[in-house]
């Protein structure tokens, strides 16, 4: 979410709006300033709905800041290596377009390039009377053929460029200082936003690394159980490979029975190759992506890989999935980490406890306004009271080898998806896990 520097700054020019329209004055400064409230309603508005996303945020800002300065055109440009990469453009559809087909990319050196450098706005009431080398450069040429007046503010933060705010009439109109000084505005929040998303995409970046991390050491604990699933139909496929060989040697050959060892044999094939591509999707690094999951079968698969090591260590394990549940948007790699960070705590707690009392139990049910909520419960010792409180908290841990981060990271991958997960102590021992996703 976008810090609240950026909210402040807009609620402090609404809360003025407000003062300003509680004195008497002209019909014309009244309705001047209920536009200004409008557009600044507009712009929190965009920072509500989409606080990881800058693109309806610049759209909202150059709509208001062009209807509020009478401008007909607004676009945004931010520097980069390249140059200055257009990122956002408003007004009439056909200056629109002629402005992203004829400089999507402006260099560094350009009109416009070393007039962000100067770091000063620039105000240009008449193109076409711009003098010296101004008058041949690319971007001026064709300027001056879609608008006449122009106004540009170069965004900084801690005094670097980080890219140019600009507004254009098609006409001869010099913009009032009262206008310059309310784009300035526009132009500080376009600032603020770019640093407020920069700075949130740093944070999704380390969260991702951290949870790419996590799973990776997970999967390193399965190793010994991993390779006994991988070995198991390796081993039954090598029998059925010399079954069908002595099927073979017989006269006649036995087509029937060697037809049915093939068969078995591609079934084990399968079943290996089943196992490392539910490897392979947990370790690979890739970015986020939200799709329709079918819960259910994303579980199944998870307890298809720990089936193994819940074997080796005593543990029965078993499911109670809820017929017709809706399915769900989220991240299928991401939800199974999770899956799989409980199972395994789940496995560990029982360590200790008599084999006979080993039971791990999991389950899935629809849930009210419209969602799942999915339940691990082991018969552990369970959880001290002073460690309830704690158990999410980074680096806080009830393992003697315990890094702390696992529990930490699932609650933030349950939270991006608008859900909530939590534990509580079980009777007569135990702990039980629940976290609710909600539906599309």
């Amino acid at each position: 979410m976008l810090p609240s520097p950026f909210k402040l700054r807009l609620l402090r020019m609404n809360e003025g709006v407000r003062a300003e329209m509680t004195a008497s004055g002209p019909q014309d400064l009244v309705t001047e300033l209920i536009e200004q409230q409008a557009a600044i309603s507009e712009v929190l508005r965009a920072i509500a709905s989409s606080p990881h996303d800058l693109q309806p945020i610049f759209d909202a800002i150059l709509d208001s800041a062009k209807r509020l300065c009478r401008a007909d055109m607004g676009s945004l440009r931010l520097f980069e290596e390249s140059g200055l990469r257009l990122v956002a453009v408003r007004g009439d559809s056909s200056l629109v377009s002629q402005v992203t087909l004829s400089f999507p990319v402006l260099d560094k050196e350009s009109f416009l390039g070393r007039l962000a450098t100067s770091r000063l706005p620039t105000h240009i009431p008449d193109l076409t009377a711009l003098e010296g080398d101004y008058r041949a450069d690319l971007w001026v040429t064709a300027a001056r053929a879609r608008y006449r007046t122009a106004l540009f503010l170069p965004l900084l933060k801690d005094n670097e460029i980080v890219g140019v705010i600009s507004l254009g009439r098609t006409r001869v109109q010099p913009f009032t200082d009262k206008q310059i000084c309310l784009f300035m505005d526009f132009a500080a929040q376009a600032s603020i936003a770019l640093e407020s998303t920069r700075r949130e995409r740093q944070y999704r970046e380390i969260q991702s690394e951290l949870a790419h991390a996590n799973r990776v050491a997970t999967i390193g604990q399965l190793t010994a159980s991993i390779a006994h699933e991988i070995k198991q139909p390796i081993a039954t496929a090598r029998n059925n490979a010399r079954a069908a060989l002595n099927f073979l040697d017989k006269q006649p050959p036995d087509l029937g029975e060697i037809r049915e060892a093939l068969a078995c044999i591609v079934g084990d094939a399968d079943r290996a190759n089943n196992v490392v591509d539910r490897i392979g999707s947990l370790i690979k690094k890739a970015p986020p992506r939200k799709e329709a999951v079918d819960l259910n079968a994303a579980i199944l698969e998870v307890t298809a890989l720990t089936r193994s090591e819940a074997v080796k260590t005593g543990v029965t394990a078993s499911t109670q999935l809820a017929a017709g549940l809706p399915r769900i948007q989220c991240d299928r790699v991401q939800l199974q980490q999770v899956m799989l960070n409980l199972i395994l705590n789940g496995i560990q707690s029982m360590s200790s406890v008599d084999e006979a009392n080993r039971e791990l139990h999991i389950s899935t049910v629809s849930i009210e306004p419209g969602g799942v909520c999915v339940a691990v419960r082991d018969t552990g010792h369970g959880l001290r009271p002073e460690s309830l409180p704690r158990l999410f908290e980074p680096f806080y841990t009830t393992k003697p080898d315990g890094m702390g981060m696992g529990l930490s990271i699932c609650r933030s991958i349950i939270e991006a998806h608008g859900g909530r997960l939590w534990a509580t102590g079980c009777e007569p021992r135990g702990t039980l896990f629940q976290f609710t996703i909600p539906a599309d």
